[in-house]
């Protein structure tokens, strides 16, 4: 072999060995950079803290703390030291009393967005969940501005709510990937615009980095418009994924409308197709979600009576769900919780 190629080999290869130390060191001093940073609001806030619980804000600066510390520590140290960030590096400490609550997986723009929150759950819930998904601040703000939190709790109890927010939402079993309501605001399509199912089906994929996140953490595509051909007829299931938590495929159905107790019986049949001729060694049984614009409790409750599969029926909407609508709901799980605690 030509030498001068041997030496280019080499030399290409030590170049590659370079960028990657390169990448790990950056990538640490980041995470290192990121990690002081935190910890430094989380003691300013203690300071500023500690200082008010002395009787030294009332006695010497009022209520006028905050601005006076914002324009001396302006002045002296620069930028970062606005009013409303010393407020959430206030409002940081009184979250976080016990430094070693506070994640250093999250960066202070996290933080600065979980804090707008103000109920404790909430917080505690969108801090873990950053953990275990590891969203951008960008993931995150989707996430909150869709009511998240409230979403996944509305099918649990007081005791399983305090999990969540202790927790974040913990994929164990099929039931633990439901969200209903799904919310698809990011697809554009007017609630009240005459759009068919294929246009819903087509709006998702356009936008699929928003739609997975939306479905929740593992998630993996296989395909749209699956052909499943039984005794000379062809049916096709709207989306296949597979979840890799779990191990099984997870089958979705799009429908416009309300969901009809037929959706129920052919999303059956899918389900037992792909557990019978899809299904490997190590591949749990199918889930199959069906997705309405509506759906009656009581007719999905009779549709789905007898069926052994891991088959479910949930809600979809195109706009963000009022906050006022989901608290309140939230509100009555907990009231009735504690009233039944009472009872007893």
């Amino acid at each position: 072999m030509d030498n001068k190629l041997i030496k280019n080999t080499d030399y290409n290869r030590l170049i590659s060995e370079i960028g990657d130390l390169l990448n790990v060191g950056r990538r640490q001093m980041a995470s290192a950079v990121n990690t002081t940073m935190v910890q430094t609001y989380w003691n300013i806030g203690k300071y500023i803290v500690e200082y008010e619980q002395k009787g030294n804000e009332r006695a010497e600066y009022g209520s006028d703390l905050i601005n006076r510390l914002s324009r001396d520590l302006t002045e002296q140290y620069g930028k970062g030291f606005g009013k409303s960030n010393l407020l959430y590096i206030r409002k940081f400490y009184l979250a976080f009393p016990k430094g070693g609550t506070v994640s250093h997986f999250l960066t202070w723009s996290h933080y600065y967005e979980i804090l707008k929150k103000d109920d404790p759950l909430e917080i505690n819930f969108y801090v873990k969940q950053c953990e275990i998904e590891g969203w951008s601040v960008r993931e995150l703000k989707r996430q909150m501005q869709s009511m998240l939190f409230h979403r996944l709790a509305m099918s649990k109890d007081k005791e399983q709510v305090l999990k969540l927010s202790q927790e974040g939402q913990q994929v164990q079993k099929p039931e633990d990937i439901l969200r209903d309501p799904y919310v698809f605001d990011f697809v554009g399509l007017p609630e009240k615009y005459n759009y068919t199912e294929k246009d819903l089906e087509d709006g998702l994929l356009q936008q699929f980095e928003m739609f997975l996140l939306e479905l929740g953490k593992g998630f993996a595509f296989i395909g749209r418009q699956q052909r499943i051909s039984l005794a000379g007829r062809h049916y096709y299931v709207d989306l296949v994924f597979y979840h890799r938590i779990l191990k099984c495929f997870v089958l979705i159905d799009l429908k416009r409308g309300t969901i009809q107790h037929e959706d129920i019986g052919q999303m059956n049949l899918y389900i037992n197709y792909y557990k019978s001729e899809m299904n490997v060694e190590g591949d749990n049984p199918p889930i199959g979600i069906v997705l309405g614009a509506d759906a009656d409790k009581l007719t999905m409750q009779y549709a789905m009576e007898g069926i052994s599969n891991q088959l479910f029926a949930a809600k979809y909407q195109l706009y963000l769900p009022s906050r006022e609508e989901l608290q309140n709901q939230l509100d009555r799980i907990i009231r009735r919780q504690e009233n039944d605690d009472n009872d007893n």
